[in-house]
């Protein structure tokens, strides 16, 4: 399953959250509400991601409601954020100007629901990427910021930037770049190294042929 974890919350304040698995997510986003409600403006819209480990907290702010979800670090951005924007758009239409007021917890058995099925219809169906690819490269790219994790937890554990996870792939893929363009270089001297192998063994056929036509190795028969 690609997405395992799901919260919408109003500043610090939990609204609902599902997490499909037993995991400290809770309590890790927890931490990050903390974290970035800490010196800012609850208004402020903004798209970012925590790596932690082989997962990823993406979190998207709109309008002062915060929806986060915790994705397999393979499971890239695209989708998580397709996710993100799915849920605030449903929970907004919910529950309306009720979001204002409401206290902790006061949607999670009703909107609990709604995570868990979308958290399966995003991760399982294939239909989920084609359609987010179709509403364009959108919310993901405007403003996702890379923090790391490592200021909001406060513990130990191998905690990685994403930024450095994507310079790694960049590497890798310009070691890869020149490695195909050595092997396509190989491969074509291979080529011509064939081809005059192929040449000099006709040319060395045909002679000891005409060598045994015209008798001799100087080939004076045939050139009377």
């Amino acid at each position: 399953m690609g997405i395992l974890y799901a919260m919408v919350a109003r500043g610090q304040i939990v609204l609902a959250e599902f997490n499909a698995n037993q995991s400290n997510a809770s309590s890790v986003a927890k931490q990050i509400l903390t974290k970035i409600n800490q010196g800012s403006n609850n208004n402020d819209d903004s798209n970012v991601s925590f790596s932690h480990d082989r997962y990823v907290f993406h979190v998207k702010r709109t309008d002062g409601l915060t929806v986060l979800c915790m994705a397999d670090d393979a499971f890239g951005r695209m989708v998580p954020f397709a996710f993100l924007e799915d849920i605030h758009k449903k929970f907004v239409k919910t529950y309306g100007r009720a979001i204002l007021s409401a206290p902790a917890y006061a949607m999670n058995d009703e909107f609990s629901r709604v995570l868990n099925q979308q958290m399966e219809y995003y991760s399982n169906d294939p239909n989920a990427d084609r359609l987010n690819r179709l509403k364009g490269e959108m919310t993901q790219v405007r403003t996702v910021m890379i923090d790391n994790i490592e200021k909001v937890l406060e513990r130990g554990g191998r905690l990685e930037l994403l930024a450095e996870k994507t310079s790694a792939m960049n590497n890798n893929t310009i070691r890869f770049k020149r490695q195909s363009r050595r092997y396509k270089n190989n491969m074509w001297w291979s080529n011509v190294r064939l081809m005059v192998a192929l040449i000099i063994t006709s040319v060395v056929i045909i002679y000891i042929i005409l060598a045994f036509i015209c008798h001799g190795p100087l080939l004076t028969s045939c050139w009377r």
